[in-house]
């Protein structure tokens, strides 16, 4: 039986250059101001009987009554309460959508868009399915389905997406700029805004949140919710300090049946307002206000 050989040839995605904080062309925000911070908002919705989904037991039954009724509470009584605490706050919502959403709860859909400066963004027709394992064809079904129902629901093309479960194929980018989406969530590799080459064209990446994320963080790693509001202002604080050097990019990204919980809600309601209280040189926005702006300033150099 043969040793293995050294891998010297390590394989790439060859969607971006490596370049470091000290060689990076920064846009500078509107007005002038360091930290653009965005918070998004995940509507979910999930099929009935299948095992896809985060999971508040993991033992539960095969036709598992119990994590589904978990995560429809965010549709039905979370989201409601959580859209009341961005409306008071003055909060425009990245509302990052399944398809799915529009078929069974419009009316969640329709309060969240209603507040001022919201966005909508794709994320897939449903999270009990991962994009990524699909073929070229049905990935190409799926998100040019997903433009199509978005922009028929708000009457113009959505630019953004994140994918379920963040699942990508190696198509993934090339389909999404094929189907007019301008940027995508999908990738967390830096604090700023990069370009991926695709087969049509730059997509841009602006950065979402891997651990400022309450599925990762408090399900399935069991952190309490009060260590995820103090890692939220923690980093906020910190990049509040760097933004003074150079321009950053901050996400939180919550989802309705997580911190909709009302022994949740109750921290993250004073987590937002005191992060709000020290927005004074902060533009508080949305990921294609992120990515239009950044657009521009690289067109306007070019």
């Amino acid at each position: 039986m043969s040793s293995p050989q050294v891998m010297w040839d390590i394989a790439s995605h060859q969607r971006y250059a490596y370049s470091s904080i000290e060689h990076q062309v920064l846009p500078v925000w509107p007005k002038g101001k360091g930290l653009a911070l965005y918070i998004a908002m995940n509507l979910e919705h999930f099929a009935f009987g299948l095992p896809e989904g985060a999971k508040l037991s993991q033992g539960a039954n095969r036709l598992d009554v119990l994590n589904y009724a978990w995560r429809d509470y965010g549709n039905r009584v979370g989201g409601w309460y959580l859209a009341d605490l961005f409306a008071e706050l003055a909060i425009p919502p990245a509302v990052i959508a399944n398809t799915a959403i529009i078929d069974y709860c419009p009316q969640l859909l329709d309060r969240w868009i209603s507040l001022p400066g919201s966005e909508l963004i794709g994320h897939g027709h449903t999270n009990s399915q991962r994009q990524g394992e699909l073929s070229r064809e049905n990935e190409f079904a799926l998100i040019a389905r997903c433009q199509q129902r978005l922009t028929e629901y708000q009457q113009r093309p959505v630019a953004g997406w994140l994918s379920p479960w963040i699942s990508e194929s190696h198509d993934t980018p090339d389909l999404l700029r094929q189907n007019g989406f301008s940027y995508t969530l999908n990738w967390a590799h830096d604090d700023r805004p990069v370009a991926l080459q695709t087969s049509h064209g730059d997509l841009l990446s602006v950065p979402y949140p891997q651990e400022i994320n309450d599925i990762p963080t408090i399900i399935p790693n069991g952190t309490s919710i009060e260590t995820f509001c103090s890692m939220i202002e923690s980093q906020f604080a910190e990049m509040k300090l760097r933004a003074e050097q150079r321009p950053q990019v901050m996400g939180i990204a919550l989802h309705p049946y997580i911190v909709g919980q009302p022994f949740r809600l109750h921290h993250l309601r004073q987590t937002l307002k005191n992060i709000i209280a020290q927005c004074e040189d902060v533009w508080i926005t949305t990921p294609g206000e992120i990515a239009a702006h950044s657009l521009n300033v690289t067109n306007n150099v070019a």
